[in-house]
């Protein structure tokens, strides 16, 4: 009798052990895809460059409001496919601006929850000169942040993922798209209203000396409804 309840006790304890190892061992699953962007052409005839004023107008999802932000986002323009789209994906180009310039997109039914470890931007980049493409947020307290997770420079239009555990944020002036005061330690990302990107250089136009092309933007967060 004793040497069976030293059995029985023994399994126990190896039993209690062994629970939190078989939580940490429970599968994860990624966040699903929150939205997807890869912009369109609009059907007014474009410029001589191929490309039209970015506007609401240039989206592809119907749920999704664009925003442009900086004192020349208005400069900011969608440019057509030239081509194959393989090559040449449409996008949002930067080049002409003649200041730092962001875009962000905001699902109208939900905010996205960015605190699973395994969220992420992905996007599909080309940039020239020192341009580099850096992730933007609008909380859901109105707290704009830009993260310190930049791509770039890109010669060709690349696919990058910027894992958002990987992340240090700081506040954005999105009025003039310039980061301002300090670090942002642990930002709650659990109900993000906008998700975009921001050039923190003015554009130099066609040349090489600067610009960034913004093509296909997808977000992987949970859905919270608004």
């Amino acid at each position: 009798m004793t040497r069976r309840l030293s059995v029985l006790c023994a399994a126990m304890v190896l039993a209690v052990a062994g629970a939190p190892l078989a939580q940490q061992r429970a599968p994860q699953t990624r966040p699903p895809l929150f939205l997807s962007e890869g912009w369109k052409a609009l059907t007014t005839p474009p410029d001589d460059h191929g490309a039209w004023p970015a506007s609401q107008a240039a989206v592809a999802s119907p749920n999704l409001q664009l925003t442009l932000h900086g004192t020349s986002a208005k400069e900011i323009v969608v440019v057509a496919v030239r081509g194959s789209s393989d090559l040449y994906p449409l996008n949002l180009w930067t080049g002409t601006t003649t200041s730092p310039s962001a875009a962000s997109l905001r699902d109208r039914t939900n905010f996205v929850d960015l605190s699973d470890p395994l969220a992420k931007i992905r996007w599909t980049v080309r940039t020239s000169g020192f341009h580099q493409v850096r992730p933007i947020v609008k909380l859901a307290d109105g707290t704009w942040l830009v993260g310190d997770q930049a791509t770039g420079p890109e010669l060709d239009f690349n696919q990058k993922d910027i894992s958002i555990a990987d992340v240090r944020w700081i506040k954005l002036d999105i009025a003039r798209v310039v980061a301002v005061g300090n670090w942002v330690e642990h930002p709650d990302l659990t109900k993000v209203d906008e998700v975009g990107f921001a050039d923190l250089m003015p554009g130099s136009g066609h040349g090489a000396g600067g610009y960034a092309n913004v093509g296909r933007i997808e977000v992987y967060g949970r859905p919270i409804k608004r």
